[in-house]
């Protein structure tokens, strides 16, 4: 059975495997997984992976962001794969069902598509040069990016909260979401550099499978006790 806390996934953004670690002992019985990204992932290395799944019953999201041609793409999730991550991030633009064959042979590790960045809004897409149609509604642009992750393969996406009830109505319930931008209410203040905000039992009760959350955990004096006060939220919405 699903705990509260194992919808919670905490990002570790921090450059040093020190700092990475003291947040995992704090944290791996009160959330559900770790995400290690790009900065940590390049100072530290996959033996960071092997220390996290030492600290407690915490998995791992590697949080990647993979996006380069169909045969590097390929070898570089298998490679991914042998430190058994539960979920990769890969850019799902090209879509083209390119990583059909990769899904395939690594059944332990699930494949999630970027849609669109949580940092993006209508005018910095209009700035890009979207289509005025994406610009004027972003949920179009991420359901066209959800669509091509599904056909590529893709075990589902990281969207905003805002787009989970779409993704799962387009795409059935077993398509997975994943929602960054999450702050509770108690923690909303003006100026967050997330543009698209939700609070977890808003994302939970779309149908968010998976959120996370950092600054208002990292920043808290205890921050086990705020992601306890987060999975109470969440134990609320559902």
């Amino acid at each position: 059975m699903k705990l509260a806390k194992d919808y919670i996934i905490f990002p570790l953004d921090v450059p040093t495997a020190d700092r990475a670690m003291s947040y995992v002992n704090r944290l791996a019985e009160h959330v559900g997984l770790f995400k290690v990204g790009l900065e940590l992932f390049i100072s530290e290395g996959p033996a960071l992976l092997g220390a996290i799944r030492r600290a407690g019953s915490a998995g791992i999201f590697l949080d990647l962001k993979l996006h380069d041609i169909p045969a590097t793409m390929q070898r570089a999730m298998k490679a991914a794969a042998r430190h058994r991550p539960e979920f990769v991030t890969v850019h799902c633009d090209e879509g083209g069902g390119f990583l059909k064959e990769t899904v395939k042979d690594n059944p332990d590790t699930k494949i999630l598509g970027i849609t669109v960045l949580t940092s993006l809004d209508a005018p910095k897409l209009e700035a890009m040069g979207y289509d005025e149609a994406y610009v004027k509604d972003i949920a179009a642009l991420v359901l066209l990016r959800a669509r091509l992750a599904k056909e590529a393969g893709c075990h589902g996406v990281v969207c905003s909260g805002l787009e989970v009830s779409g993704i799962k109505k387009a795409f059935g319930p077993d398509f997975m979401a994943m929602t960054p931008g999450i702050r509770p209410v108690w923690t909303l203040v003006e100026g967050d550099d997330q543009k698209r905000i939700v609070t977890p039992a808003a994302a939970v009760k779309n149908g968010a499978d998976y959120v996370v959350i950092g600054r208002p955990i990292r920043d808290a004096e205890i921050p086990a006790d705020a992601a306890d006060r987060v999975a109470e939220e969440i134990a609320a919405a559902l």
